[in-house]
């Protein structure tokens, strides 16, 4: 007996056929902003002698988090970074990580409020993210390659796709964690849903919504790593080119420069999301 088999995999190469035939300009318009603004951020970046650098991120890691542990961990942690050789691909990462969570963060919260405000979205995104967050992060390389070709442009669109559900789902979470006294409050004073939202609803998410850019920012950064299969520089590049090469040397230091990164920037977003959550319980 013959089944009918759904052709699933046939209909998405359709979907990538027709777009890069007909909708070639956006894709073209969106890889020219992309790449020039990576050029530009690392360019900058690299403009600056390292040790200027290594000041700078210290003082904005005791700026953010006012904690002498972080501000210490990250001079120690980048100075060891340059001593390894690895300043070059660790600003390039860290610019592929920024671009790709202001972009996930840039369509994952307005996304968020839109499905806790609205049930009938909330039915709709939240098993989209499931499946999103269950599929094996290579799959989200497949579609970059075709529309995006090789480099870092299809990095960071495999990268926003695969890190934009933990920025979507908290925040609605956080919304919808509001209490119900408060926001009958709101109504009984003649509150409009903007005043609700921008006054009570958003501040008193805000340290769930600053979870969920944590996560945002971790998984970015694993999936920049990810993305070095396509010819996304950095950190991950370095860690491709010692398996390529059999240098486990090397890539056993490119992997402690990829952990560095992660804990500093870890370190300073639970610490803006523990200021907001004392400054909201006060």
């Amino acid at each position: 007996m013959e089944y009918l088999r759904i052709p699933i995999g046939k209909t998405i190469e359709w979907l990538i056929e027709l777009f890069t035939e007909h909708f070639s300009f956006i894709t073209i318009a969106f890889s020219d902003v992309t790449e020039n603004g990576i050029k530009y951020l690392v360019n900058t970046m690299m403009f600056f002698p390292p040790w200027v650098l290594i000041v700078a991120f210290t003082g904005l890691a005791w700026f953010l988090s006012k904690r002498r542990g972080i501000a210490l961990f990250t001079i120690i942690g980048l100075s060891l970074i340059l001593n390894m050789g690895l300043w070059a691909p660790t600003m390039s990462t860290i610019a592929l990580v920024l671009i790709s969570t202001l972009m996930a963060i840039s369509i994952g919260m307005p996304l968020g409020i839109v499905s806790a405000l609205n049930q009938t979205a909330y039915r709709v995104i939240m098993p989209i993210l499931d499946v999103m967050q269950t599929m094996p992060a290579f799959v989200y390389l497949i579609p970059a390659i075709p529309l995006f070709g090789l480099g870092p442009v299809g990095a960071i669109f495999s990268t926003v796709i695969f890190a934009m559900p933990p920025s979507i789902r908290l925040t609605c979470l956080g919304i919808r964690q509001v209490p119900v006294e408060l926001i009958e409050a709101a109504d009984a004073f003649g509150s409009t849903k903007g005043q609700k939202l921008l006054k009570l609803q958003l501040p008193m998410a805000t340290p769930t919504i600053m979870a969920g850019i944590n996560q945002t920012i971790m998984l970015a950064l694993s999936m920049v790593v990810i993305a070095a299969m396509i010819g996304a520089k950095g950190l991950g590049g370095e860690v491709w080119k010692a398996i390529q090469r059999l240098q486990p040397d090397r890539g056993f230091e490119a992997g402690i420069a990829i952990v560095i990164v992660a804990m500093i920037l870890d370190r300073i977003m639970q610490r803006i999301g523990n200021k907001k959550e004392g400054t909201e319980t006060r």
